[in-house]
């Protein structure tokens, strides 16, 4: 397979690509995957809440595998001593960054006063932020909306990053869509609202000294490509799940890496003894199986495959001779197959 892309400078912010963070998708399991197709791509966690952190288990919410780093921690939560203590626990746990979530609208995030509808209240964000940027040394970020429901224009959303730069952050994450917080659910939320890119390349024109990525839309690394005409960086949500393979060349294309991208067996190789050791704890495999599905997406294997690890994967067992099996009998063409960049 091969992919036209023009040349370009290797860019010298790490988040130039990511993978945004996405519940119950963006666990260690899942970036310990995706550690095994790009080593460079920043990757994200689920969104954890303060509340969480500082009344949970701490262990359970931050501990990671050193291979997943670079790794930027998101938080949810809008009270600036709180999130300044939940900062330093991500600057201990050895994280990359610290991200606070301005951009979730559900009906329990915006119940728990965090998330998209923080957009209405600047000032309280950057009050969080400032707290942070005070509490550790880690690259203090924030992910938000073009707008929510009332603030919908951009100077609405101009004064919003403006007010919350002047905190002191220095790198916004632009979903380039609307939140809308009453009448449509998460999902929707995702698909309905039109995107509006020229909104944050507008941001950025206004903003030169920012760092501002765009997320909402983008499935393959030639649009982000493209948009990194205009942005700093780019990152991707849904596609990074579903389609895991396409960022098997992110690492060459965005990040100047000489070595050859992966192949689809060497990731499965990589992702055996991961399931044995973790099986071996107790984990149950579709802890661990479930994201792989995605790993032969749009091949003639796919569907093979994703019967392969619904239908049998149950115990541990299983699950280790179903990937045994999927190395022995899955087409050596596929499996093999190296993407090359023109």
């Amino acid at each position: 397979m091969t992919i036209p892309f023009p040349a370009m400078p290797i860019p010298a912010h790490p988040a130039c690509l990511s993978v945004a963070p996405m519940m119950d998708r963006t666990d260690r399991h899942y970036r310990y995957f995706m550690r095994q197709i790009t080593r460079h791509t920043l990757l994200y966690t689920e969104m954890i809440t303060t509340a969480a952190l500082m009344h949970g288990d701490s262990e359970r919410f931050l501990a990671f595998s050193e291979v997943e780093k670079p790794l930027a921690l998101q938080l949810g939560g809008d009270d600036p001593a709180v999130l300044a203590r939940c900062a330093r626990l991500a600057e201990d746990w050895g994280y990359d960054e610290v991200n606070l979530n301005v951009g979730c609208p559900s009906d329990r995030v915006k119940q728990g006063h965090f998330g998209a509808c923080l957009m209405a209240q600047p000032e309280v964000v950057a009050r969080g932020v400032e707290a942070m940027r005070r509490a550790t040394a880690l690259r203090v970020t924030v992910k938000h909306r073009i707008g929510i429901d009332g603030l919908e224009r951009y100077e609405d959303m101009e004064r919003f990053v403006s007010v919350v730069a002047g905190a002191g952050c220095e790198s916004f994450i632009v979903h380039a869509r609307i939140a809308v917080l009453q009448g449509l659910s998460p999902k929707e939320n995702r698909t309905v609202p039109p995107l509006r890119y020229d909104d944050v390349y507008r941001l950025k024109s206004a903003h030169p000294r920012l760092h501002i990525a765009i997320n909402g839309g983008i499935t393959t690394l030639q649009q982000a490509d493209q948009h990194l005409q205009s942005v700093d960086g780019v990152m991707i949500g849904r596609a990074a799940y579903d389609q895991p393979f396409l960022f098997a060349l992110a690492d060459n294309v965005f990040f100047g890496e000489t070595l050859a991208p992966p192949t689809r067996r060497q990731v499965l190789e990589a992702m055996l003894p991961y399931l044995e050791k973790w099986t071996a704890k107790g984990l149950p495999p579709h802890r661990i199986t479930r994201h792989l599905l995605g790993l032969f997406a749009h091949q003639s294997a796919a569907r093979v495959w994703r019967r392969m690890l619904s239908e049998q994967a149950l115990t541990a067992d299983i699950a280790i001779t179903v990937l045994q099996t999927a190395l022995n009998d899955l087409p050596a063409k596929i499996l093999d197959a190296r993407p090359q960049a023109a």
